[in-house]
C-alpha cells in the first residue's frame, strides 16, 4: 500500500472530538520522519470530509494549514463544533489529543 494510502487511512480513524498531529500522523503510517508529507497530503486530500484533514493539527495544539473555504477560520469553526477544546489559540492536547487503540 502507498504512504499517502496509509496516512488517509489513518486519519479517517481520528473521531470527532479528537485531534491528532502531523508527526503523530506520520508514525501511525509507518514513517515518522514525513510530518511534512502528510501536510502536503492534507492540503491535497481529494477525500474530504470522509478523510477529515481538519483533525490534523501542529505538535503543539496549534492549527496549521487549512486550504478550505476561510482557511484556519473554518478549520478551527469544524473543530469546535465536534466538541474540541481549546485554550486561548491551542487544542488542549490534555483533553483532545486521540489516543488509537492498536
Amino acid at each position: 500500500m502507498l504512504f499517502r494510502n496509509h496516512v488517509y487511512k489513518v486519519v479517517s480513524q481520528i473521531p470527532k472530538g479528537k485531534v491528532a498531529t502531523y508527526g503523530q500522523v506520520a508514525k501511525l503510517a509507518g514513517n515518522s520522519k514525513t510530518a511534512r508529507a502528510v501536510g502536503w497530503l492534507m492540503k491535497t486530500n481529494p477525500h474530504a470530509p470522509k478523510v477529515p484533514c481538519h483533525r490534523v493539527i501542529g505538535s503543539d495544539g496549534q492549527l496549521v494549514g487549512y486550504s478550505a473555504r476561510k482557511g484556519l477560520v473554518t478549520k478551527k469553526q469544524l473543530l469546535v463544533s465536534e466538541g474540541v477544546v481549546f485554550k486561548r489559540e491551542r487544542i488542549d492536547l490534555k483533553m483532545c489529543l486521540w489516543k488509537p487503540k492498536n
